[in-house]
């Protein structure tokens, strides 16, 4: 699987579960791993997302947040939460499918990267926070196999880079009967039985 192809079964997989809340689920607690506030809600980590989703096209095309940064201080979701955030992602996703120049360098704040990295890493944003989020509310989800496949030849290769940067907490050690989904997790040190 190319990377461009992980990165987008893995934000189809974040839509998945995010047009699975219900309203009252936003103010729920919400997974803390990569959160930009403390104590997070749904809502904030749907908002962080939704700001992603937002930058994706621009980002493509070569914009940093140190040319303005137009997304940072607007309400992306609005009213209606799901519905904006399904706006921003059809956006994004259009963008990715136009083709991403794998000579284009993406330049997060963290750092310039190149563009197929850069997917990389949004991949495993969305994909893990999408198990994470169904797994603390309770909604019926795996991982997809194009997925696992996906993570294990792009990601687990670099693991340990990707947890030296905090990317990822300690690996956990794997029940004896782990599947595919169960082992990658115990890997990225997000299985929780």
């Amino acid at each position: 699987m190319e990377i461009t192809q992980l990165f987008l079964a893995s934000d189809a997989a974040l839509r998945i579960v995010i047009n699975r809340l219900a309203p009252v689920d936003l103010d729920k607690e919400g997974p803390e791993q990569w959160a930009r506030t403390a104590n997070p809600t749904i809502r904030d980590v749907l908002k962080a997302q939704a700001y992603d989703e937002a930058w994706i096209p621009g980002v493509l095309a070569g914009a940093s947040s140190s040319d303005g940064d137009e997304f940072r201080d607007r309400d992306l979701l609005g009213d209606d939460p799901i519905a904006a955030y399904n706006a921003l992602n059809d956006t994004a996703t259009a963008a990715v499918t136009a083709g991403v120049d794998p000579n284009t360098v993406v330049r997060f704040t963290t750092g310039d990267v190149p563009a197929l990295e850069g997917l990389k890493y949004l991949s495993v944003y969305r994909a893990f926070h999408a198990w994470l989020i169904a797994k603390r509310l309770g909604i019926p989800f795996r991982l997809s196999p194009e997925i696992i496949a996906g993570m294990n030849a792009h990601v687990i290769p670099v693991v340990e880079e990707y947890r030296s940067n905090g990317v990822f907490p300690p690996a956990i050690q794997p029940p004896a009967d782990a599947d595919d989904q169960t082992l990658l997790l115990c890997a990225v040190g997000f299985w929780i039985p």
